[in-house]
């Protein structure tokens, strides 16, 4: 009985695999492809080989409270080839924000590094724009390297930046 329960288990496990959608570029607006693009250039111009991107390099989410799906392009677990420090560093991994505007337009509203970010849970009021946390670079706060920093911000079609004091 027990090698039938993990037999069914298994075929299970394999199905799921076989399910998972690969990661394809073309399944996102021109705007992010256009970051998705400057991606790959960046690694050729490093000449790191093939990159990978993983599922959770795009994420999808409504930030701007419009209705409108935004995105979040985190370059975490993008890979570049054998190498480990195309998209990441001490200062974190390269993070870009774009907005869906009225027209159906794209606006990147955020390229930086950044440790991790957390979404802050969504507004009470309908239509708010939603908060991110960004753990930053300890010299964005007026320190150094891995002391404590971050910042909140709401996510609007406004771009942004964090800067060192």
């Amino acid at each position: 009985m027990r090698y039938l329960i993990l037999l069914l288990s298994l075929l299970v496990t394999s199905v799921r695999a076989d399910d998972a959608k690969p990661f394809d570029t073309a399944d996102y607006p021109p705007g992010v492809q256009k970051a998705l693009r400057h991606a790959v250039e960046e690694c050729d111009s490093q000449g790191g080989g093939k990159v990978a991107f993983t599922q959770d390099t795009v994420r999808k989410i409504d930030l701007t409270g419009d209705g409108r799906d935004d995105y979040i392009v985190d370059f975490s677990d993008t890979q570049c080839g054998n190498r480990e420090t195309t998209y990441c560093g001490t200062g974190g991994c390269v993070m870009n924000i774009l907005v869906t505007l009225p027209d159906g337009s794209v606006r990147q509203v955020f390229d930086g590094h950044v440790l991790s970010y957390k979404i802050v849970a969504p507004p009470m009021k309908r239509g708010a724009a939603r908060t991110i946390r960004f753990d930053l670079h300890g010299s964005f706060c007026g320190g150094f390297g891995a002391q404590a920093c971050w910042k909140a911000k709401a996510i609007t079609a406004t771009p942004f930046a964090f800067k060192q004091p």
